[in-house]
């Protein structure tokens, strides 16, 4: 998901904006190439115009970029209605339900985290995968966190699978059916890879210190330690 504004940041079209040197939207797609995903459609609005000439170019392979991963690349134009509908636009474009879905702000993610989510998918027997961040872990990180949900182990213990506090959504899912049909696992997870959106100034230079290795502490590498058994709850469809 990359036709977002990026009003927040304040730096023009949020996928191009640079995070140590390179841009957020190549830097999702490199970890999408590093992961067993073989094929990725890239969904953006009239909000971003240069976004799109930007993915055109990398998905012809006419881009300058000996950086670049490869990855099957389809550029979707969705309305820019919202997260929601723009989703439904980029869903009904060909993927079949379940797909991951990712949104362009998370510059750390790479390949193994990739991987691991699409793994928790699969163990959880669910319909859906919700990925959930401790906020207290985002405010130990230093990393902004908007809109949270909070699950209380004593009253919702099967929904929260024994996570107990305010949970932020990560920015990467697996979406069922568009209708909402079927059901949801919660996981959650400590990972900075999964813990950093870049969503204002701040959120950049913390994922800079943490790429270059000079963060509050180091990047993990491999696969990602859950804090949660899985958990599903009804109706997870729209993650």
């Amino acid at each position: 998901m990359c036709g977002g504004r990026g009003t927040r940041l304040g730096e023009g079209e949020k996928p191009l904006a640079a995070v140590a040197g390179r841009s957020m939207v190549d830097r999702a797609l490199d970890a999408l190439a590093a992961s067993r995903v073989e094929t990725a459609y890239a969904a953006v609005s009239l909000h971003a115009p240069r976004t799109r000439e930007r993915l055109v170019a990398r998905r012809d392979g006419s881009a300058d970029d000996p950086d670049s991963e490869a990855v099957d690349l389809r550029v979707v134009d969705t309305p820019g209605d919202g997260y929601v509908a723009d989703l439904r636009a980029a869903l009904g474009a060909g993927p079949d339900a379940p797909a991951l879905t990712l949104a362009v702000d998370l510059p750390l993610l790479d390949g193994p985290a990739v991987d691991a989510v699409l793994g928790a998918h699969a163990a959880a027997d669910a319909d859906a995968l919700s990925v959930r961040v401790p906020a207290a872990r985002k405010r130990e990180l230093g990393a902004s966190a908007d809109a949270a949900t909070r699950y209380d182990e004593a009253d919702d213990g099967e929904a929260s699978g024994g996570v107990d506090g305010d949970l932020v959504p990560a920015g990467i899912n697996v979406v069922g059916a568009l209708d909402g049909a079927g059901d949801e696992a919660v996981r959650a997870t400590r990972d900075a890879r999964l813990a950093v959106n870049v969503n204002r100034p701040g959120d950049r230079r913390l994922a800079e210190r943490l790429l270059g290795g000079d963060g509050p502490e180091p990047l993990p590498t491999g696969g990602v330690d859950w804090l949660d058994a899985t958990a599903t709850r009804e109706g997870g469809g729209r993650s």
